[in-house]
């Protein structure tokens, strides 16, 4: 049985995650508020993780270590990964194979970790559960989009959540056809 697949992320309010060169600078300020939004919450009902080569390569850019320890994570990538944890590892398949692998370590609940073509691949193949999006009061104007493609999909709201931040947090389970 394939592990859920949860993309959790945050947004500016016209739907982008990073500007169009990846940067993702305006999340500053929500950042240094010091509210942590739900994150911890939710790391701790993972078990593991999934993402694409360019977010991890961002993600190592910091320099600041690997931010996920602890946790099984899968790179979807062409080429070798120089990889900064133990726990991570770069492969050349599918995302349902990489989330065969990581059912395979016993993970049952994994975060798609960034990636607007990741999750629109994801989603295209049947294989995201749910969505949890941060909107952030920000508009960025161009960039890279929250899903990366032109699929339709109907979504059932199941919680959301407003901070003082002004960051509203929505969570959505992705239907299947035939369910109301």
């Amino acid at each position: 049985m394939k592990p859920a697949l949860i993309y959790y992320v945050a947004a500016s309010l016209d739907g982008y995650i990073a500007r169009p060169d990846g940067s993702v600078d305006w999340l500053e300020p929500i950042e240094a508020s010091g509210i942590d939004h739900g994150y911890e919450d939710f790391y701790r009902g993972i078990d593991g993780l999934l993402m694409g080569r360019a977010t991890y390569d961002m993600l190592c850019s910091f320099g600041i270590g690997w931010p996920y320890p602890g946790k099984p994570c899968r790179v979807l990538a062409r080429n070798p990964l120089e990889t900064p944890a133990a726990e991570v590892k770069g492969l050349h398949c599918t995302p349902a194979e990489a989330l065969d692998e990581l059912a395979a370590l016993g993970c049952h609940r994994v975060w798609l970790v960034g990636g607007g073509s990741l999750a629109g691949n994801c989603l295209a193949a049947g294989l995201l559960g749910e969505v949890v999006v941060s909107v952030i009061p920000h508009l960025l104007g161009a960039g890279i989009p929250l899903f990366a493609s032109g699929l339709e999909q109907r979504l059932q709201l199941c919680e959301h959540k407003a901070f003082a931040t002004g960051v509203t947090q929505l969570r959505y389970r992705i239907e299947t056809p035939g369910t109301d």
